[in-house]
């Protein structure tokens, strides 16, 4: 049996106070309620950057944009395997406020802050990575 292979983009999102945007998976979503970047798929003949702003604009009603790519992984959960590419990102001018389409929650929160919330895998090993944690 071949095994899926899916592209997930996320986005790194810091506000004025330097404190970064996670989100909460909906209970009814696979990995449901752990805190994640925010992001989401990549679509057939999609690019990042444009898949990135597309998931913002869905699972949020905000529009991005999409800077320079800060972090990619691999992770190999039991069914399928995660290309995982985290992009610097900043709120557009217009259309920053967050709703809560298709996520359970937001938080703004420091790097520190971020062990205080369960991440899937994939979304771990981008934070160890972030904290230094991994050298």
């Amino acid at each position: 049996m071949t095994r899926r292979h899916v592209r997930v983009v996320g986005a790194m999102l810091q506000n004025e106070m330097g404190r970064y945007l996670i989100t909460q998976r909906p209970p009814t979503a696979s990995l449901p309620l752990l805190w994640e970047f925010p992001g989401g798929r990549v679509e057939e003949g999609e690019n990042d950057a444009v898949a990135l702003a597309r998931e913002l604009q869905e699972e949020m009603g905000v529009r991005i944009e999409v800077l320079e790519e800060v972090m990619h992984t691999h992770h190999e959960y039991p069914t399928y395997d995660i290309d995982f590419r985290v992009f610097r990102c900043q709120l557009g001018a217009t259309g920053s406020e967050i709703h809560h389409l298709r996520v359970h929650d937001h938080r703004w929160v420091t790097l520190e802050e971020m062990g205080q919330y369960r991440f899937p895998d994939a979304d771990a090993k981008t934070l160890a990575r972030l904290l230094d944690l991994d050298h």
